[in-house]
């Protein structure tokens, strides 16, 4: 067997790695030209690209240069051992796979390699379903960290388990014909509308409808954190880019590969990391924080604003650059108060959703009580009717003076709807003595759109 290769050869790219071959970057180091040589061959039709170095050294140097999520490791090289490496790049924070081989081991020699950080360990003279097992393996465990990363990140996250549409409004059922068509291509889609009116729950429905439906759906909030923080967060940091990194983090983006990655409150973020964001979907690569090493990424992009972004943009405080490559599809998502129709369907669904989860019978909605419902102006949109059925099916009542405070039961059509909103935002402030933060969460609105709601107020 011949090395038809040198050791610092490009990486070997097929057009397409063969179907159920993880998009994986592959370095073998190994002083042997035929080794190096069958690998290559063996791997180049399966996988995004594979490279080779005959050195600890000379595989350093590749790192520098390459992003590479497994190395396939001999632990006899020229100058530094494949073990003592092995060590060395996990101190660095290198957390790609490792598939150690060699002619000669012992069972301390297993054990070594296995306290160093290996993945997996074979010996010399293996055959080719051995090697092809043995990444396989890692892929599955490396796509477990990654999907057991993305629920703890979004556990906190509440959303609804089921992604249909709920409601019979002409703007529910339109948007209900038009998710499968978008949800087929691959473009980025930028979701607008108040806060509750469902932007998240759309992107899922979107992700779940689509081809990337396989891979994972990762929301991250861009007002939850400084701009320092959510680069790390969105990007990845190395090992002392930022205060207290030990090690090396990969981001969300890379958590994200294969899938869709939801971009909640993208107004939100800083003009540096706008810039930053355009430049990992022009170019399908991200560079983690103090990394020299560029990734390439494979995700599909949403963003939601509860803020036109047009108007941002036209204020200055919205690239629109990243605005016009956002919305290639834009999707404007109608506040409940304009699709009244959908609220005897919402109600229907919270209340059969949440009453067996709370081990509650569900409460029987009297006509009277559904007109209220109906007659309300909702500023925090489908999440604040879901948070009225929650309470009160825990008080045992469906408490619609929580709405309309000292109004009429039999209150005319005429009603003002914004004197009504205003006494039931100022009733839930006077029941948490003030508290915005918890006001807001009551409410289902955003602290920063219940501060808005009561300047307009003070200016009337």
């Amino acid at each position: 067997m011949h090395d038809t290769t040198h050791p610092s050869s490009p990486p070997a790219v097929p057009a397409k790695p063969l179907e159920g071959w993880p998009d994986w970057s592959i370095l073998i180091v190994d002083d042997e030209p035929g080794m190096r040589n069958f690998l290559v061959k063996t791997l180049a039709p399966r996988c995004h690209s594979v490279m080779s170095a005959h050195s600890a050294e000379e595989g350093a140097q590749i790192l520098q240069q390459q992003h590479v999520d497994l190395i396939v490791l001999d632990i006899s090289l020229p100058g530094q051992s494949g073990v003592a490496w092995l060590k060395t790049l996990r101190e660095q924070g290198y957390r790609g796979s490792v598939i150690l081989i060699t002619a000669f081991a012992d069972l301390e020699t297993a054990i070594e390699a296995l306290r160093a950080g290996a993945s997996d360990f074979i010996l010399k003279p293996f055959r080719v379903p051995q090697i092809l097992n043995a990444i396989k393996h890692c892929f599955e465990c490396a796509r477990l960290v990654r999907e057991n990363f993305v629920l703890r990140h979004t556990l906190s996250r509440q959303t609804d388990a089921n992604h249909g549409l709920i409601g019979s409004s002409v703007f529910t059922r339109n948007l209900r014909e038009t998710l499968p068509r978008v949800a087929q291509v691959d473009s980025t889609v930028l979701l607008q509308g108040e806060s509750g009116t469902g932007k998240e729950l759309v992107a899922r429905a979107l992700h779940h409808s689509s081809p990337r439906s396989h891979g994972p759906f990762v929301p991250v909030n861009c007002a939850s954190t400084s701009a320092e923080l959510m680069e790390g967060t969105l990007f990845g940091y190395a090992k002392g880019a930022v205060k207290g990194a030990g090690s090396a983090r990969d981001g969300l983006f890379y958590y994200a590969q294969g899938g869709t990655l939801f971009l909640d409150e993208v107004g939100e973020l800083a003009p540096p990391l706008q810039a930053a964001l355009l430049r990992a979907l022009e170019d399908l690569q991200i560079r983690p924080v103090g990394s020299s090493h560029l990734i390439p990424v494979n995700v599909r992009i949403m963003a939601a604003s509860n803020r036109d972004l047009k108007d941002e943009v036209n204020a200055g405080r919205f690239r629109k650059d990243l605005y016009y490559r956002l919305q290639v599809v834009d999707i404007m998502l109608a506040p409940l108060r304009q699709r009244k129709e959908d609220i005897p369907d919402l109600v229907a669904h919270f209340m059969a959703q949440l009453a067996p989860r709370m081990g509650v019978s569900a409460l029987q909605i009297s006509p009277g009580q559904m007109d209220y419902l109906r007659r309300y102006d909702w500023p925090g949109n489908a999440r604040e009717l879901r948070n009225l059925i929650e309470r009160s099916l825990i008080l045992g009542e469906l408490n619609v003076s929580a709405l309309y405070d000292a109004a009429p039961r039999n209150a005319p059509q005429t009603t003002d709807l914004q004197v009504l909103e205003k006494r039931h935002i100022q009733s839930v402030l006077d029941n948490v003595q003030g508290d915005k933060t918890r006001a807001a969460e009551l409410l289902g609105i955003s602290r920063r759109t219940l501060e808005r709601r009561c300047a307009d107020w003070a200016n009337t």
